[in-house]
């Protein structure tokens, strides 16, 4: 569990990388830094009150008493303890997925707001009633009426929850300027795209075995966890080359992120063959679901609405048809299980759907009335990376007009001309070499610049 946990808190900085290379230059470093600042903002809160809230005991069978394990004090030298640091990654991981529905535009300062409150008030709650002793764990009472939910890794808790999050916030903030026209919000960096994919496939072994009890229990997710990203893949290529007639590197990546997204609730209730079933079936629908951000008008930038929420949604449901019988009995539909799987997850579903809507909508609108959630328009075009952060991902400019100097820092020849006029002031010759001629002034534009051309 140690090394799972692992793996699964370097799918953050992994997710930084894949969203990163999905937006525009201007913005990659406000992308990144989304999902690295929840690291910090959820590691504190889950010692402080996070695992609290997610396990032990309930409220209502709604949400865990804060303040039972507060700071994590009576689980030391407890088995509970790595139980702990191991879930603090998912809540991580979780919250760090919404923020690329809204990339380009939102205030990182909003952001950071956003995240403890949304973990605390939507994400702890729905973690309680899943695993954690709640509404729908085994003996909840939305269990004992409905029957029992199948979601070993996070298809509710994690990946509908983040999808239903993200679409919220989409709302409120609006679309980015020039949404579906602007030819510069495509993706800058293709190999950032495939190497954080790659990266997250790594590790979400972690993220679905780590919980496993068994040898044979860890086997058939791991089988599972490499066929389905496997066959969505190749299924989102070739809905790719059917409509477009081109399949992409960002499809690829793409179509495995939809993969391991629909395993991730069935991972250790399905077969193989049925994990491959899913990919497929998974990989092709998420690759239709993401245009319909165009259709619909909503500007969900890095696809998580489709990809997260609609690939959580398959694989979530799909349970009620392919799950498995245990010790002979129960299953899916189509292992003679009847109606009462799908029944459950299709509860779990709507409940999950609900949390996070109207709490992403409490949360959102407070502090889009408040703090403002959306930076300005001409923040926007100027790029998230410097009017947020005063930093940006590439300095080619600068480097294409640097001067090298082994005894000092690059120097611009604008800084060149004024150091040797110092020297000259002071009446000593210059340290480096002779000063440049002088830069002779550029011509004034005579056209404005369209904000298309602007990068």
């Amino acid at each position: 569990m140690i090394i799972s946990a692992a793996l699964v808190l370097l799918m953050t900085p992994a997710l930084g990388l894949f969203y990163g290379g999905m937006t525009r230059a201007k913005a990659a470093l406000n992308m990144m830094m989304m999902s690295f600042v929840s690291v910090g903002i959820v590691g504190v809160v889950w010692v402080l009150w996070g695992y609290s809230m997610s396990t032990g005991q309930g409220v209502l069978g709604v949400f865990g008493n804060p303040f039972a394990s507060f700071g994590l004090s009576n689980v030391i030298g407890s088995p509970d303890l790595i139980k702990a640091g191991y879930s603090a990654t998912f809540a991580i991981l979780t919250v760090a997925l919404i923020s690329g529905a809204i990339a380009d535009r939102a205030k990182f300062t909003s952001w950071a707001v956003f995240v403890p409150i949304w973990i605390t008030l939507v994400y702890c709650p729905l973690a309680f009633m899943v695993w954690g002793g709640g509404l729908m764990s085994a003996g909840g009472a939305v269990s004992a009426v409905f029957g029992q939910v199948i979601d070993f890794a996070g298809g509710t808790v994690v990946e509908i929850a983040s999808g239903t999050a993200a679409l919220v916030l989409v709302l409120i903030l609006g679309n980015r300027h020039g949404f579906g026209k602007d030819p510069g919000h495509r993706p800058h960096n293709i190999p950032f795209i495939m190497l954080g994919a790659g990266i997250l496939w790594f590790g979400w072994f972690g993220f679905n075995a780590g919980a496993a009890t068994t040898v044979e229990q860890a086997g058939l997710i791991w089988v599972n966890t490499l066929a389905a990203p496997a066959a969505a893949m190749i299924s989102w290529l070739v809905v790719e080359k059917v409509r477009h007639g081109h399949p992409t590197s960002l499809g690829a990546a793409s179509g495995a992120v939809a993969g391991l997204v629909a395993i991730t609730p069935s991972c250790a209730n399905i077969s193989p063959l049925a994990a491959l079933g899913l990919g497929f079936l998974a990989g092709a629908a998420c690759a239709v679901f993401v245009d319909l951000k165009f259709k619909f008008g909503f500007d969900d930038s890095l696809d998580v609405v489709g990809v997260h929420l609609g690939g959580g949604l398959i694989g979530t449901l799909a349970l009620g048809f392919i799950a498995l019988p245990v010790d002979g009995a129960g299953g899916g539909l189509f292992y003679g299980g009847g109606l009462h799987q799908v029944i459950a997850q299709t509860v779990a579903v709507l409940i999950t759907v609900a949390v996070s809507g109207l709490g992403t909508a409490v949360i959102g609108l407070a502090i889009h009335k408040t703090l403002g959630f959306r930076v300005s328009h001409e923040d926007e075009l100027a790029g998230v990376d410097r009017t947020e952060h005063a930093e940006t991902a590439y300095a080619f400019a600068e480097l294409g007009f640097s001067r090298f100097n082994p005894f000092g820092h690059h120097t611009s020849p604008a800084h060149s001309v004024h150091a040797a006029a110092s020297a000259h002031a002071a009446g000593r010759a210059p340290a480096s070499a002779p000063a440049p001629a002088p830069v002779k002034a550029p011509a004034p534009v005579k056209a404005p610049v369209k904000e298309d051309s602007l990068v």
